[in-house]
């Protein structure tokens, strides 16, 4: 767990000094590739919460699939902790969104920390509206399912080319996403 001194430190460090310090320790792969904040704002800090894509494919991906409550999609959406950072391996694919406006709210609603895909958003002027950091690799507008099929919740991942685990430390500020592996974390 994320301490409040710890939480208040990482949300005054940027992200250069970041991968300075882990680079120091060892750590040279922690620096998200690709992903841009939506809005500049203060850092965001928080536990990885995943979700993980594959390729979709024509005969399960249909738009009734969203009728399922039990939907990874929708279900990693619901059950991301407050104060997490739900974190999306959309396999750096670009061509459909990772999330849209909706489920940004929502996200923000439940009181999560921020969002990240190495993919892409729809609804970029609402999101960019929200209180919620979010990062993302460029706007697109075809839903998800156009090119992704989601099946993986708070699992190992790969995101920008980083490996992130559920509870990793999640350091956004407004020049990207640093992964702090959670057992060098106090």
């Amino acid at each position: 767990d994320l301490c409040k001194e710890t939480r208040i430190k990482l949300e005054t460090v940027s992200s250069a000094t970041l991968t300075t310090v882990l680079f120091k320790k060892g750590f040279k792969n922690t620096f998200l590739q690709g992903p841009k904040r939506l809005s500049a704002g203060k850092n965001m800090v928080g536990p990885a919460y995943t979700l993980r894509y594959i390729p979709s494919r024509e005969d399960i991906d249909k738009l009734d699939v969203f009728l399922d409550p039990s939907n990874p999609q929708r279900k990693g959406v619901e059950n991301c902790p407050t104060g997490a950072v739900f974190v999306v391996d959309s396999r750096g694919d670009a061509r459909a969104a990772s999330l849209g406006g909706i489920l940004a709210k929502r996200l923000e609603v439940l009181g999560c920390a921020g969002v990240v895909t190495d993919g892409g958003f729809r609804d970029t002027p609402d999101i960019e509206k929200l209180s919620l950091p979010s990062y993302h690799c460029r706007p697109s507008a075809p839903t998800n399912l156009t090119y992704h099929h989601a099946v993986g919740i708070n699992e190992a991942i790969s995101c920008a080319g980083v490996g992130i685990y559920p509870g990793d430390i999640m350091v956004g500020d407004n020049e990207g996403v640093v992964c702090i592996p959670a057992k060098i974390v106090r």
